[in-house]
């Protein structure tokens, strides 16, 4: 991972208007032991004037909170596969989701990168790799790995499956054209143009070699784009994962991809990669996109994990239906079977920062996608994605964001629909124990409240004045907070 200088995606306003600066070349979050008092719940944490932004545009007359209303909860084949997965292992994630984790709200399904690629490299990409095309240059899935596409059917066999699930179907696709495609010079489809026309053989991913940029300025371009949504469509394909595309960002090329997706009049989720994307861009993120990611890739590291409460907290507040901030994959449970990092194992995150993975993610109301392999889960594993208490701070919370930062210590709040009760979460992102106090004034709620806790599903009874959390190294606690009367 290369280093990120968080500072250049950081905008005063977004998040709680904390200083940034950096050293060995991470930044820190400097503030004074303060809280910052919680807004009302219409004017959380937003960049002057984005509350007052339009939202995110609707696809093909759907209201826009129809599509991704709350953070998309799923499965993603990366953390574990790689780009090596196979239709056999996709169908068996697909089942283990629909037998115990689609009535908590999980439902979808991504099958990740290189899945067109008959003969991937485990840990890595090919730097010539053979890619299976149709006759106008768009990809189409290796029918080695994924046999029911055979007779040109393409996914839709597979995501016909996952739809009998009660589930939905997503994929990976890399910003811009095959090369493939370019030394070929196929037709673009619905266009009286070739795709060596439209190519920009400039525009490259500096970690994979498959793909050129279109040039939007050129014609053909958009039908270029109108061609592959409109055979994932026809595929049933409901979630598509762009990646290249959002550092550094490719305006026009991301409004190419969600034009392409409104003409097909079918709902599909668009997630850009990868991260961290510039928090100036929230406006430009929410009228194209339903998921943009805030981190790099995020692996089972602590570093990672501890980098991400400034890269998260840049965002509090921004999340809404149909346009949420993501910070990246739960690599959780079994990872690394095929994957670019590591072996295969279990988490390297103890079982106190699984619950600090969670809580963070929940609190800011970033999308939950599973990276590990479901059918390898063990019992604490599936415990942890099922806890409805918690999954509801992630789905039904509002505003979730940072209040107060100081050492090592880390407060959260997200508003509670319909009252004045609040999620709170409490980080202890230090290598020594912390108590952490919290006077419910300055939550905006009365002295006598009701503290429960989540994690738990136990109420801890009505607490005066306030409560002192004492937290582990790494720990986190995720709680509600109601008036007692």
């Amino acid at each position: 991972m290369a280093n990120i200088n968080i500072a250049r995606i950081y905008v005063k306003g977004v998040g709680g208007g904390q200083a940034v600066r950096r050293r060995s070349g991470w930044p820190e979050l400097q503030s004074s032991p303060m809280r910052i008092p919680f807004a009302p719940l219409a004017v959380v944490a937003l960049a002057a004037g984005a509350a007052q932004s339009p939202a995110a545009p609707p696809q093909a007359g759907r209201p826009a909170a129809a599509l991704a209303s709350t953070p998309p909860m799923g499965w993603n084949s990366w953390d574990c596969y790689g780009t090596s997965v196979t239709e056999e292992q996709v169908k068996a994630n697909a089942g283990y989701m629909a037998k115990n984790l689609l009535s908590h709200g999980w439902q979808y399904i991504v099958v990740d990168i290189q899945w067109s690629e008959p003969h991937p490299r485990a840990g890595g990409y090919n730097p010539e790799a053979h890619l299976e095309m149709d006759a106008y240059g768009r990809l189409v899935p290796a029918l080695n790995r994924f046999p029911s596409a055979a007779d040109g059917k393409g996914f839709q066999p597979l995501a016909a499956y996952v739809h009998s699930l009660g589930l939905k179907f997503g994929i990976h696709i890399m910003r811009g054209i095959p090369r493939q495609a370019v030394a070929a010079n196929t037709p673009v489809e619905g266009a009286a143009v070739r795709a060596a026309d439209i190519a920009n053989r400039y525009s490259l991913c500096p970690w994979n070699h498959d793909m050129y940029g279109v040039d939007m300025s050129r014609p053909g371009a958009q039908a270029y784009y109108d061609s592959i949504l409109r055979l994932y469509a026809g595929w049933g394909v409901d979630f598509i994962k762009a990646d290249d595309i959002l550092r550094p960002i490719h305006r026009d090329e991301i409004a190419a991809i969600h034009n392409a997706i409104l003409k097909t009049a079918r709902p599909i989720v668009l997630s850009l990669s990868p991260g961290p994307a510039r928090a100036e861009d929230l406006d430009f993120l929410r009228q194209n996109a339903n998921m943009w990611r805030v981190s790099d890739d995020f692996w089972d590291e602590w570093r990672l994990l501890h980098d991400n409460f400034t890269l998260v907290g840049i965002w509090g507040g921004a999340g809404r239906p149909g346009a949420w901030p993501d910070a990246d994959m739960l690599p959780l449970g079994r990872i690394g079977i095929l994957a670019e990092r590591g072996t295969d194992r279990r988490s390297r995150f103890t079982p106190a920062e699984q619950r600090t993975v969670l809580s963070l993610w929940s609190i800011a109301q970033s999308p939950l996608i599973f990276g590990g392999d479901l059918p390898s889960n063990d019992d604490a594993t599936t415990a942890l994605i099922t806890n409805d208490e918690v999954l509801a701070v992630d789905q039904k919370g509002i505003g979730g964001r940072e209040i107060f930062s100081s050492g090592s210590q880390r407060i959260w709040v997200a508003g509670v629909p319909g009252g004045r009760a609040r999620y709170v979460g409490v980080f202890n992102v230090g290598e020594r124990d912390q108590d952490i106090k919290i006077q419910w004034p300055e939550l905006g709620l009365p002295d006598a409240c009701i503290l429960r806790d989540l994690w738990d599903r136990k109420d801890l009874g009505e607490m005066p004045g306030g409560y002192t959390f004492h937290l582990a190294p790494h720990a986190s606690g995720l709680y509600r907070v109601a008036p007692a009367h």
